[in-house]
């Protein structure tokens, strides 16, 4: 009897140590659910950081360009008068010539319009001499000088954005100077000299004329 007895409390033992060895089994289980959940909780409160400090830069960019905005506004003072220069430009001055004549007395619109049509080869810029005559309204002989037309497009260009900023009407404008001078001419090959020419454009405002 007694060794039955024995036994059976050998058995409980080893029972109840199956128990706890299960229970510290289970335990890690959950630790590592509580680690993953930490681990979430850490990415989220880095994501959060992140957003902030992105927020943080983002409002101090736009106070710096709001106090920015500020010192640059400033009060324009309208001109009388826009100019626009070129110095050294590779083309012809006779041809230069003959664009300010075409060009003067007329809006900087009006001029730029009508310098694309003689690069599509719709217009011809009026010349003087034996030159073969020309399709056109008021147009004996002309000529289309592509290379110098390019040059005082972008110079038209130039003098329309002084007068924004002049604070001029571009309506009233009227270009009412232009001409063209040698610059300094550097000899090329066979001691020739090349093609270099100052352009100068001034426009001013003019009074509307009522029909």
């Amino acid at each position: 009897m007694e060794e039955k007895k024995m036994e059976e409390k050998k058995m409980e033992e080893k029972k109840e140590k199956h128990k706890d060895n299960s229970k510290e089994k289970l335990i890690p289980k959950n630790e590592l659910k509580e680690n993953k959940g930490n681990e979430k909780d850490l990415k989220s409160d880095k994501k959060n950081e992140v957003k902030n400090k992105e927020e943080a830069k983002q409002t101090k960019n736009l106070d710096k360009n709001k106090l920015d905005s500020k010192k640059i506004k400033k009060i324009i003072t309208k001109k009388e008068e826009a100019i626009a220069k070129s110095n050294n430009l590779p083309i012809s001055k006779k041809h230069a010539t003959y664009i300010c004549n075409f060009i003067k007395g007329k809006k900087i619109d009006e001029s730029i319009f009508q310098l694309n049509e003689v690069l599509k080869f719709k217009r011809a810029i009026p010349f003087k001499g034996e030159i073969p005559h020309r399709k056109g309204k008021g147009i004996m002989s002309g000529r289309y000088p592509i290379k110098a037309v390019q040059n005082m497009i972008n110079i038209l260009k130039a003098l329309k954005g002084n007068v924004i900023v002049n604070g001029m009407d571009l309506e009233k404008i009227r270009i009412y100077i232009a001409t063209s001078s040698w610059s300094s001419r550097p000899l090329r090959r066979g001691n020739r000299k090349s093609k270099r020419t100052n352009v100068i454009l001034k426009a001013k405002e003019f009074p509307e004329v009522k029909k």
